[in-house]
Formats: structure tokens, C-alpha cells, sequence
């Protein structure tokens, strides 16, 4: 973070010194864990479900912070940020911290504010801010511009989905007058969402991936989640940029509701940057030419599945607009490594069983994905599917659910292992769609499932692992390493 004094933030937040003169200067990072501190930082005081920072604010003074960014009075040196006016906490801020009096909401909108601030001061010597968002890809997506720009300066982007109102403004305060690039990952579970993360750090480049089901359950149809998918574009400035997925309609169409200029990707014959001649080789690494208005380029991406074609032309677009050649960035895109935990994380262990680790998140669109790329790895193999709840699909959830377990029968899936009785109509389907028997299980829970596979997992077998966060089918992945890896 750039240094500013307890007193300079005091006035950006409207809040008020508590115990201090307001003269100690933040010089270090800003975090909501004591532990985490470096000398000089500011300390989030959150309460939460289980325990409150405000209890933790003496200790992160005595371990080295400047201050305290406070919902109340606590025994250190602080800033008190001003409550919010009755009905002004926002929902996600409030379930994020679990508290019940809007105190958590309040700290977070400080920090809004304070990171507003920041990103103004140094959009103004030259940083670029560069928002993702989609119902699926985000993280990787970001993870690849991320990457893609580092050669062309300081680039900051946060790790793994930090995406929320308290990711987003930590990210962006982990930027200062080195930092060239801000890479922010955008999500919303409802309308509204993405305009505020765009207050709090406006986007000069947004990026939208694709609009698909996740979350249908709270927007009630594809259209609800694409309306507030497109306020990342509707927030770019006229002198800004809009990467738009031509692939998908639903992304295509936003065109109209931005000022700023648009550039199309996909395989998509009017995408400026596009994909041609794409091929997977028995690993499921994706090679294609990349054409560009500026060229084209030959491309072999070292992540697994062709899912991360779409991925790589949006980063693509990104870097060429911030002054990469073509050339550059076909290079880094063959040899851009995977950064985020549990997203299609390849392993082999010692036995030649490779697990797919796919289990951070799920949606249909994810899952269909993860099990082409599942099929086409394991075209000389024995492949396993364990799959567990896609959340928050509303009245749509049986049928999607049904529809990827008719898919695992299509795309020749050895064997479908589903667990939990919330994904139960995947086996219905798969056991419904052939002449499937017992290649289609049902298990109640992520011990049955890793005492299955113990038991008939051979030597060789490639297993995917993939679910919504709820249902916790990490638990089996790590299980399965647990093994012994080569």
C-alpha cells in the first residue's frame, strides 16, 4: 500500500482517531489476520462468527502494525470507522463477517474506501486496472493475465478466488507506486455486485468470460446473471476496453451497454483474437494458432483442458492491448503454470494413478468441461468421475444434475462414483442414458467415496474430482495423494 498516515485515513474513511494523534504512518500491508502482519501495516479489526479481531487489535500493534482500522474503541492505537445508515449494510458484507449489528459491513465499506482512494492516487501515475469476471474461469483466467503482464511490469492480482467485498479491496491495497497492473477477480451473487467491486477499484480493462448457471438459483435465469455480469462493462470508461467471449451470445450482447471500445474472442470467425486449428494431445494439453490483428502465432498451453483456450484469448487480448507483441505472448501462454489450488491440479502418484483435482468449485458448464478434458486424458486409460452437489441451481438443479450424468455416459467414462444424496440425479441419469450397471455409484458421503476407490482404483486409472464447494470433495482428492505421489 502507498504510506499514509492513521490521520490521512482517518479523513479518506470519515472516521475518527482513537488513541493515537494520528501521526504513526502504514507502511506495510493492510490484513485482517494478526498473524500476517508485516512491521507497519494496518490491522482489520472483523468480528466474525467465532471470534472478533477487535479482541486481536492490542496484540497487532504490540506485533509491529501501525494501527487499527476499528468498528469501535479497542486497546490501541485506531482509526474508528463511522456505523452504517440503517438498511446501507450490504447483504454479502454482512454474511461474510457474520456479525449481527452491521459492524463488520462498516469496516469492510472503510476499506472500500481506502482502497478507492489508493487505486485513484495511482491510476493517476499509471496503473492499469484490469477486472474478470464469469460464471466459470474466473481464477484462471486472471491467474494467466496476471502472468502474461508481469514481464511488462509490476503486476498485482490476489490469490487463488479472493473476490468478495474484503478480497477486493485487500488485492487493490497491495498495490503502490511500483505497481503497473491490478488484476482483479470480479464475482456477484445478485444484482448489484460487480457495480460496487467496480467502485472500489474502477476497471480501465474488463474482462467478461461467459454467462452460464452458477448461481441461477439467486439470479432465477441466465439472462438475471448476465445483466449483472455486464456491469463490469457498463463501469469502463469511454477510453477503456471491454474483452467480450463472442462464443457466447449472452456475453456477445453486452456489447451495446459499454462506451468503451470492444474486443471480441473466441473461435468466433469475427473475434479479433481467436483460436484456429485447436488440438489436444493425450495429456490434454490444447495447441492452436492464435490470430491477432497484429499476427499470428503458434500456441501450446501447459494446463489441462481445452477449456483454457477462451481463458488464454482473454489474456491474450489483455496483454496485447498493455503492449505485448504477439510473438511475446504466445511464448508465455506455452509456458504459463497453473497458480490456484484444486482447479484442475494434475498429480501421478508413485502407482501411475493420476488424479485430476478439480474440486474448488462447481457449475454445469465447469463440469462439462472437466469431464471432456477427463475423456480425452484418459482415452488410453481407465477414467473415473467422482462428482458430487453443483449448489445453488434453484428449480434447474435436478435437471442439471441428470444431464452430467448422462454426459460421463456419453463421453465414455469408465466408471461415475456420485456422492451425496443432493447429487444423487447424476447416477439416475447416467444409470438412465445406456447400459450402464455398476459403472454408476451412489455413495452417501466423501469416506465412502475414498474407501471405494481405494479398494478398485488400479494402477494407472486417472480420476477427476469435482464439486461445489459445499459438498467438500477436497476430502477425497487429498485422501487419494495421501497415497504417495512420484
Amino acid at each position: 500500500m502507498i504510506s499514509l498516515t492513521l490521520a490521512e485515513i482517518a479523513s479518506i474513511v470519515g472516521g475518527r482517531l482513537h488513541a493515537t494523534d494520528g501521526q504513526p504512518r502504514v507502511t506495510g500491508g493492510v490484513e485482517f489476520d494478526s498473524r500476517a502482519l508485516t512491521p507497519g501495516g494496518l490491522f482489520l479489526a472483523l468480528p466474525g462468527e467465532r471470534v472478533d479481531g477487535h479482541d486481536f487489535a492490542a496484540k497487532a500493534v504490540e506485533a509491529g502494525a501501525a494501527g487499527v482500522l476499528a468498528a469501535r474503541e479497542v486497546d490501541a492505537p485506531a482509526v474508528i470507522v463511522p456505523p452504517l445508515p440503517p438498511g446501507q449494510a450490504h447483504e454479502r458484507s454482512v454474511a461474510l463477517t457474520g456479525d449481527t449489528d452491521g459492524s463488520g459491513a462498516a469496516v469492510l465499506a472503510a476499506l472500500g474506501k481506502l482502497a478507492r482512494h489508493v487505486v485513484d492516487r495511482l491510476a493517476e501515475g499509471g496503473l492499469t486496472v484490469v477486472g474478470v469476471t464469469g460464471s466459470s474461469g474466473k481464477t484462471s483466467t486472471k491467474d494467466l493475465i496476471a502472468q502474461l503482464l508481469e514481464p511488462l511490469g509490476p503486476t498485482v492480482a490476489p490469490p487463488g478466488s479472493f473476490n468478495n467485498e474484503l478480497g477486493h479491496p485487500w488485492t487493490a491495497l497491495r498495490a503502490d507506486e511500483t505497481t503497473r497492473h491490478l488484476v482483479l477477480e470480479m464475482s456477484a451473487r445478485g444484482p448489484g455486485h460487480i457495480a460496487e467491486l467496480a467502485k472500489i477499484a474502477p476497471p480501465k480493462i474488463g474482462v467478461v468470460l461467459n454467462v452460464g448457471s452458477a448461481h441461477v438459483g439467486e439470479f432465477g435465469s441466465r439472462e438475471g446473471i448476465a445483466k449483472t455480469k455486464g456491469e463490469l462493462v457498463e463501469a469502463l470508461p469511454e477510453d477503456g476496453l471491454a474483452v467480450l467471449n463472442l462464443d457466447d451470445p449472452l456475453v456477445s450482447a453486452m456489447a451495446s451497454r459499454t462506451r468503451a471500445r470492444i474486443v471480441g474472442v473466441g473461435e468466433n470467425p469475427e473475434a479479433q483474437v481467436r483460436a484456429e486449428d485447436i488440438t489436444l494431445d493425450e495429456n490434454a494439453h490444447a495447441s492452436f494458432r492464435l490470430v491477432t490483428p497484429q499476427g499470428e502465432a503458434s500456441v501450446t498451453l501447459p494446463l489441462v483442458g481445452e477449456h483454457h483456450v477462451g481463458n488464454a484469448l482473454s489474456a491474450a487480448a489483455v496483454a496485447l492491448e498493455l503492449g505485448s507483441t504477439v510473438d511475446e505472448v504466445a511464448a508465455r501462454l506455452s509456458t504459463v503454470e497453473r497458480r490456484s489450488a484444486r482447479r484442475m491440479e494434475v498429480t501421478t502418484r508413485a502407482d501411475g494413478v493420476t488424479v485430476l483435482n478439480d474440486s474448488y468449485n462447481a457449475n454445469p458448464e465447469s463440469v462439462r468441461a472437466a469431464l471432456k478434458t477427463l475423456a480425452s486424458a484418459g482415452r488410453h486409460r481407465r477414467s473415473w468421475a467422482v462428482l458430487g452437489e453443483m449448489g445453488e441451481l434453484g428449480t434447474d438443479s435436478v435437471s442439471a444434475h441428470d444431464e452430467i450424468g448422462r454426459l460421463a455416459v456419453r463421453l465414455n467414462i469408465n466408471r461415475l462414483v456420485v456422492v451425496g444424496e443432493a447429487a444423487a440425479a447424476m447416477h439416475q441419469g447416467a444409470s438412465h442414458e445406456g447400459s450402464w450397471g455398476d459403472e454408476s455409484v451412489l455413495v452417501p458421503d466423501t469416506g465412502a467415496a475414498v474407501a471405494l476407490l481405494r479398494e478398485e482404483l488400479s494402477p494407472g486409472d486417472i480420476v477427476l474430482v469435482k464439486a461445489s464447494k459445499v459438498a467438500e470433495l477436497w476430502r477425497v482428492a487429498d485422501a487419494l495423494l495421501e497415497e504417495g505421489v512420484a
